[in-house]
């Protein structure tokens, strides 16, 4: 089986090598290519998760819809698309990339960071989940009011808590979606 890589950034955010996903997130992770996705249903309403209990960093936190790792070579929006498949069982039928230099450390209770270029997508999702228990513990629609205020109380993963504001200054990501 083929262990899953990721792809190192400098500060620039240009690639400078890879390493094993398992190895990097640890109490000093080097900076590396990930990325963050929102989805939406038809009504306008943003799928929230929250991380399998197994997770190694961030274990049973609220969180966006999906994040994950691009492989080497893949494009961004490939992974994302692949991710919300695997992750959640649910397809895109839209994507686009709201804000491609978001960026951010931080550490969970246990130590474990996170160091992360991690551009933020928005997409609308076709059906209701079925996620991998491994990833997601479980899910709900919320309106976008409710994940914001959530995200001001703290309530939601670090990258969440920084992205929200970010997203409304951006552009509405109700009113951002493609299609």
């Amino acid at each position: 089986m083929d262990r899953e890589q990721v792809v190192l950034v400098d500060d620039a955010g240009r690639p400078v090598g890879v390493a094993d996903k398992a190895t990097v997130h640890g109490r000093t992770t080097p900076r590396h290519l990930a990325f963050s996705c929102y989805g939406f249903d038809a009504a306008g309403r943003v799928l929230v998760t929250r991380r399998a209990a197994t997770k190694r960093a961030f274990p049973l936190v609220r969180t966006g819809t999906c994040c994950g790792h691009p492989a080497p070579g893949e494009d961004l929006a490939d992974a994302v698309r692949r991710r919300l498949v695997t992750e959640l069982g649910v397809r895109a039928v839209d994507l686009r990339l709201v804000l491609p230099d978001f960026s951010y450390r931080a550490a969970d209770e246990s130590g474990i960071e996170e160091h992360e270029l991690c551009p933020v997508f928005v997409a609308t999702l076709d059906g209701d989940p079925r996620p991998d228990p491994d990833e997601v513990a479980d899910w709900e629609w919320w309106s976008w009011e409710r994940f914001l205020d959530a995200a001001a109380r703290g309530e939601l993963s670090p990258w969440a808590r920084l992205q929200a504001p970010l997203l409304v200054e951006a552009a509405d990501p109700l009113t951002a979606r493609a299609g």
